[in-house]
């Protein structure tokens, strides 16, 4: 099964869907903001990817956050947080075929789907 997360309203993520329709790929669209996320989710794209590929330290939402508790976090506050703040993932986050892929590029899609076909 080919799930990809993401925000609808996100420009990167709109990219990645017009990629899977164009290519005939089935996939279910889950809405990290509206569906929600639980910790086991975040703790596997972070033991897959590792937390610097999966936390978006560019985003807003991390920049508000204040530097004492970014300092201070932990694998379970950051799972919570990440959690909690959706928007600090880095999108869309692809589930495809056992792995878990950040980000959108064409030429990489085309390659993992075209690998796994």
């Amino acid at each position: 099964m080919t799930v990809l997360f993401g925000i609808k309203n996100c420009d990167t993520v709109r990219k990645a869907r017009r990629w899977l329709e164009e290519h005939d790929v089935a996939f279910t669209f889950h809405d990290v903001r509206s569906d929600g996320l639980s910790q086991q989710q975040v703790a596997r794209w972070i033991d897959a990817l590792g937390l610097e590929v999966v936390l978006n330290k560019r985003s807003t939402s991390w920049k508000k956050i204040d530097p004492a508790k970014r300092e201070n976090l932990d694998e379970n506050s950051v799972n919570a947080l990440l959690v909690e703040l959706p928007t600090l993932i880095k999108r869309p986050v692809l589930e495809y075929d056992g792995a878990v892929y950040v980000g959108f590029k064409a030429d990489t899609y085309n390659t993992i789907f075209a690998a796994n076909n």
